[in-house]
């Protein structure tokens, strides 16, 4: 019980739980399920109930009710427990950085890998602050192991504390979610909590109750192999019809790095090619329907001009939905989000509410019935060695979570 949230965070980065998006089982790693089962066996001795880890490695815990108030709400806290598959998660070594004063943390196994004040902003916040990094080799894991260590922290204490009123809590872990696989088997009615809060964002005082709409576009243009050497006015070459679609794509807007803010994006991401087909996938971004119902018909006239400017091509497009702005379930709750706000505020935080360019694992769960906004864990540098987070930061999510847990006994 004398557990620090930063002892804790300590221990769990050194799991490689990396996910890998070429994997066809669920969790997509074994290290994935190692950290789950050990988990659910921590959330047990801390004295939760309920704590079950089901075939999928999603792990469920409850934190008993202290309140006699009847009607207080189930409310629910999720992290995920992958790391991002595009940097080395295996032998992470943490260390800590104690009181920051803006000097370079230069990573020991890499001392080409350094953390400076002017690369990064964010430290101008920090100053006297305990800074936690990797060695310089790999990434840190912050994200979302930071969440985990304050969801549990805070479950820890609210056990140790049943003098605390509350209503039931629930907790929640899951694999897969940098792989956009991690509400793929969720189940929202065996959680069974009116909200909840997903702990997997940045700095202190992030309350992201917006995300974007996206949809994945795949373009495929089919033209006609033949000998090169007899193709006069027989070959339809579809790389070159692929070449014609891409350089008629907006160059200076509507591209990710042309826009900001609430402004949305088309972006090709991967093609692949020959002179018989050539696929191009595409990302479409916007924060509301209509922006991305327009971005799909942009796509769908430059890929029919491409193809009128190449006599005997011709195109098949598909668009995949891949999650919607989860603003469009939270506005119709806006308790939600303010008791969010007001927890924060209590535990002396400055609050900044804004969209997340891009989308979290509430995007999906909001529209599945569970509405779930993002909440700042301090994380920093996403996906990179140079990740970073501050052990002040992560105290105070735990404490904002501790206030949040109180206001709804106090509200319900």
């Amino acid at each position: 019980m004398t557990e620090t949230v930063l002892d804790r965070f300590l221990r769990y980065v050194r799991y490689d739980t990396r996910a890998d998006e070429t994997s066809t089982t669920y969790p997509s790693t074994a290290g994935q399920l190692a950290l789950l089962r050990d988990l659910a066996e921590e959330l047990r001795s801390l004295g939760l109930v309920d704590v079950v880890m089901d075939q999928f490695g999603y792990v469920m815990a409850t934190i008993p009710a202290t309140t006699a108030k009847a009607g207080v709400p189930v409310i629910g806290f999720l992290a995920h427990v992958d790391t991002s598959p595009e940097m080395s998660g295996s032998g992470v070594v943490p260390i800590v950085h104690r009181s920051y004063d803006g000097r370079d943390l230069v990573l020991p196994d890499d001392p080409t890998a350094v953390l400076t004040l002017a690369g990064n902003p964010e430290l101008e916040q920090q100053f006297g602050h305990d800074i936690v990094t990797a060695s310089g080799t790999t990434l840190l894991g912050a994200d979302d192991k930071a969440g985990v260590a304050e969801i549990v922290s805070a479950a820890a204490y609210l056990i140790a504390h049943p003098e605390i009123p509350h209503g039931a809590v629930r907790i929640g872990f899951t694999p897969d979610e940098e792989i956009g696989r991690g509400t793929q088997h969720f189940d929202v009615s065996r959680f069974g909590a009116f909200c909840a809060y997903t702990l997997d964002g940045g700095s202190r005082g992030e309350v992201e109750s917006e995300s974007f709409s996206a949809d994945a576009a795949t373009v495929t243009f089919i033209g006609f192999n033949t000998h090169p050497g007899y193709a006069k006015g027989r070959m339809v070459n579809a790389i070159k019809v692929a070449a014609a679609f891409l350089a008629s794509l907006p160059g200076d807007r509507l591209s990710p790095e042309t826009t900001e803010g609430r402004e949305g994006f088309v972006h090709p991401y991967t093609m692949t090619s020959s002179v018989e087909r050539a696929t191009v996938r595409l990302i479409l971004r916007d924060f509301t329907a209509a922006g991305l119902t327009e971005k799909a018909q942009l796509i769908e006239r430059l890929a029919a001009r491409a193809v009128e400017a190449h006599p005997g091509a011709r195109v098949e497009i598909a668009v995949e939905e891949q999650y919607r702005n989860m603003g469009e379930v939270l506005a119709r709750h806006p308790e939600i989000v303010e008791h969010a706000c007001e927890a924060m505020r209590r535990a002396g935080v400055d609050v900044r509410r804004h969209a997340i360019r891009g989308g979290t694992d509430g995007s999906k769960l909001s529209f599945m019935g569970l509405p779930t906004p993002n909440l700042a864990a301090g994380e920093h540098n996403f996906h990179s060695r140079l990740e970073w987070v501050s052990v002040q930061d992560m105290e105070k999510a735990v404490e904002s979570i501790v206030h949040l847990c109180r206001i709804w006994e106090e509200r319900g």
